[in-house]
């Protein structure tokens, strides 16, 4: 069984199937993307992950299944989601929002390790700690929701989106980061509607679409694959 395994997974908002049946995996320390077109599925996939939709098959982490958890106890697993819409407290100061990320953390000292280490990955909250986290630009309010992750010591960071709505060096400098931490050894699962984007930085990638997985393999692969090439990276 791999470290983390998706199976027959389905998901339903408001009594509607969502998701279809969805199977993955992640193996501890991979980087793997899942890639498709807007409305596909993705972030309900990341949600159901987190235990935050209702959800049929099973989500196996760890050799646990996940689906009868309560999404904090998927958080003190180690299983850290970074949502697309960020869900900062615009009102609170960066520092106050990055020790948000550590609520369910105790070690004071492993506390201010991830603290150290937010700083040296994105040096820019370090000058930013005293301001309100809504004053911060769209890239900057990124790069807050990426170190806020970090502070709750994942074990398997999930981000949705990390490129949306940002300038190309804002988006170099946030997967940079993503880059960085999974050469460390931090197992990151990316759905991703840049798909150049998720091929480049990730090592294996599913094809999501209408909550079905319809493509997968090895993301240097998947590029010259002609059915991804022309509906993702807009190849003739």
């Amino acid at each position: 069984m791999a470290w983390l395994e998706i199976d027959n997974l389905e998901a339903f908002y408001h009594g509607i199937r969502v998701l279809h049946g969805v199977s993955l995996q992640v193996e501890r320390g991979d980087f793997v993307s899942v890639i498709g077109s807007n409305g596909a599925g993705k972030t309900t996939l990341l949600r159901s992950i987190s235990r935050l939709v209702s959800v049929t098959g099973h989500v196996w982490f760890d050799g646990n299944d996940l689906i009868c958890l309560r999404p904090r106890d998927v958080i003190k697993r180690g299983i850290i989601h970074c949502p697309e819409d960020r869900l900062l407290f615009p009102n609170m100061t960066v520092y106050q929002n990055l020790m948000m990320g550590a609520f369910l953390q105790s070690d004071r000292q492993g506390i201010a390790s991830d603290l150290d280490r937010v700083f040296e990955f994105l040096p820019l909250l370090s000058e930013r700690q005293t301001q309100l986290a809504g004053t911060l630009s769209g890239g900057e309010q990124q790069m807050l929701a990426v170190g806020r992750a970090i502070m709750g010591h994942p074990r398997l960071l999930t981000l949705d989106e990390p490129s949306l709505g940002l300038a190309p060096l804002i988006v170099e400098a946030i997967f940079e980061v993503i880059r960085k931490l999974n050469h460390e050894g931090l197992s990151i699962l990316l759905v991703e509607q840049n798909a150049a984007l998720a091929l480049e930085f990730s090592n294996f990638t599913y094809v999501l679409e209408e909550g079905h997985i319809i493509n997968q393999g090895i993301s240097h692969e998947l590029v010259e694959d002609p059915s991804v090439a022309k509906a993702y990276l807009g190849m003739a």
